[in-house]
């Protein structure tokens, strides 16, 4: 049996056509919606980039304990367990993340791996003359590593999303014939910035008229014109249309070479992004609406053949490990808490009765498809700390954690999953968090009904619904091994 996993970063569920998109060009995402089961209640677990990594290897949250990181040395991997146990791992990825401070360990549990580089503001050319960057762009945009980078793209073929898929259709060509293999196949892409060729930039709008660059939204509410929000929500659409016809070329192999016979495939993304909704850009500073939690997944199953169809189980990411893995066969680790979806494909079998999402230090969000509860802290954001034996964060910079909050640590006992392993504990409150945490839990704590506000425009006031609510999440933080401090934070 074989496996190809595409992953997309910040794919936009409400961008492609499957999903209810009028006006983004996504005919292969379409076509994709015809060959699997499309999953109406897939949902993010810990956010976002690293943290949602985390739970795709292990099968279990990550944010209850720490935040951005590596994989740890307790951890199992999906990747490794494949590989130690006869099928052959191979990841192809221009995800840079993956390759700096803070991320680290994730590759070498594969078999093997390819790296493509030049996205966003990774370090990859020397930059000692400042490149020429357009007046109107701020913020995180003016980071001379991007700009020089896309001076060394202007050839298509050069862009980093096509070399990560030119690389995966020659590993397809090289091993489609062989047995037992996962592929996993990632471009950082649609994620900001959105530097798509003119192309497809044209299919919006003329990408030559004379205006000021805006492809790179700010982590903040938004401030810009409507005029410019248009703007900025053209551009990323054109990326989106770009990622559609990447995932075409794969597409078109599979139909080819028949590989619908014997391989799953599996099309997902970490997390989805507010391009104006709730007035808001971006992620992490801000709730976790809809927009940014409730992701597209499609899976195509060769053992029930089930496609065109759609689901509505609530699914998460923990789930995809424990599904590859039950795929080739293999056990699955105790402390994996996904759940194989075979079924849930196949018949739309329920799996859970709800699910807990959100960000180390950020609100503890709890979903059972129809009522979503983010839950704040009571007070201030503390007591609040750290576990792990790989002191690494992202801290901006993706490095390791700063000397004052290393001053703080201590052994914790051992968590149920840590294979009888103390870890360092590390008091974050001594050091501001290095994700958007501390401005999300500003918001207020709030309940929505998905059924009768689907845009979570109006929070409702419905004692009996958050009670249950909160037991789901007191359930389900403690079968998770929670420290005892985020109760407490949580006023739980």
């Amino acid at each position: 049996m074989k496996t190809i996993m595409i992953m997309f970063d910040s794919l936009n569920k409400r961008m492609l056509e499957p999903y209810g998109s009028d006006w983004v060009k996504t005919p292969n995402f379409q076509r994709l919606s015809e060959k699997t089961v499309t999953f109406d209640n897939a949902y993010v677990g810990s956010m976002p980039c690293m943290p949602a990594r985390r739970e795709l290897h292990t099968g279990r949250y990550n944010f209850l304990h720490r935040s951005w990181g590596p994989i740890e040395p307790f951890d199992d991997s999906m990747p490794e367990i494949l590989r130690t146990n006869g099928v052959y791992s191979h990841l192809i990825s221009d995800h840079y993340h993956y390759w700096e401070d803070g991320g680290a360990t994730y590759h070498n549990r594969y078999s093997s791996w390819e790296i493509v580089r030049g996205q966003e503001n990774d370090n990859w050319k020397a930059v000692i003359k400042e490149p020429e960057i357009p007046e109107t762009v701020d913020n995180l945009g003016r980071n001379p590593n991007n700009w020089k980078s896309r001076s060394l793209m202007q050839d298509e073929n050069d862009h980093y999303q096509n070399k990560t898929f030119d690389n995966a259709l020659t590993f397809l060509a090289e091993n489609h014939d062989a047995d037992n293999w996962f592929l996993h196949v990632e471009t950082f892409d649609p994620h900001e910035p959105y530097f798509a060729p003119d192309r497809f930039r044209a299919l919006y709008g003329d990408p030559n008229l004379n205006k000021p660059h805006f492809d790179w939204p700010p982590y903040d509410e938004v401030k810009q014109t409507s005029e410019q929000v248009e703007q900025c929500r053209r551009e990323s659409a054109a990326l989106h249309t770009m990622c559609d016809e990447s995932l075409g070329k794969i597409l078109d192999f599979m139909d080819d070479h028949d590989l619908w016979q014997d391989t799953m495939l599996i099309v997902n993304t970490d997390h989805g992004f507010l391009l104006g909704e709730h007035g808001c850009w971006a992620k992490c500073w801000a709730p976790f609406y809809n927009e940014i939690a409730n992701t597209p997944l499609f899976i195509w199953d060769p053992r029930s053949g089930a496609k065109n169809e759609r689901r509505q189980a609530l699914v998460q990411t923990i789930d995809l490990a424990p599904t590859i893995l039950s795929f080739h066969d293999q056990p699955l680790p105790a402390d994996m808490q996904g759940f194989p979806l075979q079924e849930t494909i196949a018949t739309d079998a329920p799996v859970r009765e709800a699910g807990l999402f959100g960000l180390f230090g950020g609100h503890v969000n709890c979903t059972d498809g129809r009522y979503v509860y983010m839950r704040g802290p009571v007070g201030e954001n503390a007591p609040l700390y750290e576990y792990t034996l790989m002191p690494t964060r992202h801290g901006g910079q993706r490095a390791f954690m700063d000397m004052e909050l290393l001053e703080t640590a201590d052994l914790a006992l051992p968590f149920s999953f840590t294979k009888c392993l103390k870890t360092l504990k590390l008091d974050t409150t001594v050091h501001t968090l290095e994700t958007g945490a501390p401005r999300q839990v500003g918001f207020p704590t709030a309940l929505y009904d998905l059924k009768t506000d689907p845009n979570q425009k109006t929070p409702i006031d419905n004692p009996a619904i958050e009670k249950r609510m909160i037991e789901l999440m007191k359930e389900l933080m403690t079968a998770n091994d929670t420290p005892a401090e985020q109760f407490q934070r949580l006023g739980l």
